[in-house]
């Protein structure tokens, strides 16, 4: 576990920039960071640009002196890495593009959609997850699968976190809510939307429901990421959750992860069994025994 900096070589504003990066976990980076006055501005989804100014204090406080190679190196291997595709604007217009082709009479509540998943408080419930899910669909849906049950799984997964305060059972139902006032202008079936949301707060859908399965099957699939992606996802929701005490977290996310475990199956779909299921399992068991 360590913060790492690499030397004052990038130019900007008259200047020039060090990366400030964690090789665990952007918790402690953004201790870090607050600890040595660097203010939050700074911050560019996974490392701090610090001026050339900072440098040697910052090596002082303790940031190990790597060079450029290594650092992006040692960024990668943790997991926190957030590739260009990734980044806040890209993500933005990826999707922003999807929802007009799901929606394509409702670009303005896209828009209000997106700026709810964009809100400053979210780590790992972001755009980002967003898309990840919306991509896992993609990759669960099959020619069987008619053009209804792909819309409603999509334009669920839209508004399955679109009401995020980390209040597990109300979120949802929240959600489910907003789902209902906004989509009845624009759909033959407006309650199936909110009834497909709901499902994502057991992960349990009733069998032979196809886009219940999808929807949970994508919003799972995070569990199958390889481990070290599948440890950047658990450190984003531990900033989630940074003002619960590190026994008290260990408690519910013991309990949400037996809860996982319990499902039978994991994955209801073929398609997400095949893709995630043994993954998800290493994953979730190293996590439990890790947090006893």
């Amino acid at each position: 576990m360590a913060v790492y900096i690499d030397p004052p070589l990038w130019p900007a504003h008259g200047t020039v920039f060090s990366h400030l990066i964690s090789d665990t976990s952007l918790t402690e980076l953004h201790a870090f960071a607050a600890g040595a006055g660097i203010t939050e501005r700074a911050f560019d989804v996974d490392h701090y640009d610090v001026p050339a100014r900072r440098y040697h204090e910052l090596v002082r406080l303790g940031a190990r002196e790597v060079d450029c190679g290594t650092l992006v190196r040692l960024l990668i291997a943790s997991g926190l890495r957030v590739p260009a595709k990734r980044r806040p604007e890209r993500i933005r217009k990826s999707l922003l593009q999807r929802w007009e082709q799901t929606l394509p009479d409702a670009s303005g509540l896209g828009h209000d959609l997106l700026d709810r998943w964009s809100e400053p408080h979210r780590r790992y419930h972001s755009a980002e997850h967003l898309l990840e899910v919306l991509e896992a669909l993609d990759l669960l849906f099959t020619e069987d699968d008619d053009a209804g049950t792909r819309r409603y799984a999509r334009l669920a997964a839209w508004f399955h976190d679109a009401v995020y305060a980390g209040r597990a059972g109300e979120d949802e139902e929240a959600s489910a809510a907003l789902a209902e006032s906004a989509l009845a202008p624009f759909l033959d079936r407006p309650a199936e939307v909110p009834r497909l949301v709901l499902l994502t707060a057991s992960h349990a859908p009733g069998r032979g429901d196809r886009a219940g399965e999808l929807l949970c099957d994508a919003d799972l699939a995070v569990l199958g990421r390889p481990p070290a992606a599948y440890r950047r996802y658990v450190a984003a929701v531990r900033e989630e959750y940074a003002h619960v005490s590190d026994a008290d977290f260990a408690r519910g996310r013991s309990a949400v992860i037996g809860r996982l475990l319990n499902l039978d199956p994991l994955y209801r779909t073929a398609e997400g069994r095949s893709l995630w299921a043994a993954t998800a399992q290493q994953n979730l068991e190293g996590e439990l025994t890790s947090l006893r």
